[in-house]
């Protein structure tokens, strides 16, 4: 075979001992390093950053060697988040009066109360949050959170304001919008 082959007999027998050859070598032990910097990062670094952490480790290799290497292992960036269908305008809900006019020093509780709706981004896309506050108190006494923004958000967290605050009769109520993210 090897006189067909025009291979050496020593050059196979070589082979018998050690199939692999070095280049081979090279990329289990680069895979085992992306691997780790892969993991480290949460799943979220691709081919690039990873290569930039090779470098700084003191290992020589290339950015396509490295995706090379991530594609063979199955290993991806994470990417942005999904795109959710976004929400049409429905019908015009109705707009209560300001009470309040922006004096928020409230002497005794249950006098007034804010609803405070806050949008937070998260991995599997918004949650919006509505919070009462009791002005006297600076507490929360009803919350409520949902996948989207309608009336039954803040229904719900007044509703369990009522619950929770059995005297609730003549409290004024205000409306305050935040954007907080959380990634």
């Amino acid at each position: 075979m090897c006189k067909v082959l025009k291979v050496h007999c020593s050059g196979y027998y070589a082979w018998l001992q050690d199939p692999q050859c070095q280049r081979k070598k090279d990329d289990a032990y680069l895979l085992g390093y992306v691997k780790q910097f892969w993991l480290e990062s949460g799943g979220v670094y691709g081919y690039r950053k990873i290569t930039k952490d090779m470098k700084a480790l003191g290992e020589t290799c290339g950015r396509n060697r490295i995706l090379r290497l991530m594609k063979g292992a199955g290993i991806s960036a994470q990417r942005g988040y999904k795109r959710r269908a976004s929400y049409k305008a429905g019908e015009l809900s109705m707009v209560a009066e300001n009470h309040l006019n922006r004096e928020f020093a409230v002497s005794k509780p249950n006098f007034a109360w804010v609803i405070d709706i806050t949008y937070i981004r998260t991995q599997e896309g918004w949650l919006f949050l509505a919070v009462v506050l009791d002005l006297y108190s600076r507490s929360v006494i009803g919350w409520s959170m949902s996948e989207r923004i309608n009336t039954d958000l803040a229904l719900g967290a007044l509703i369990m304001a009522c619950w929770r605050r059995r005297d609730h009769a003549g409290v004024a109520i205000a409306t305050t919008m935040h954007v907080q993210r959380a990634f």
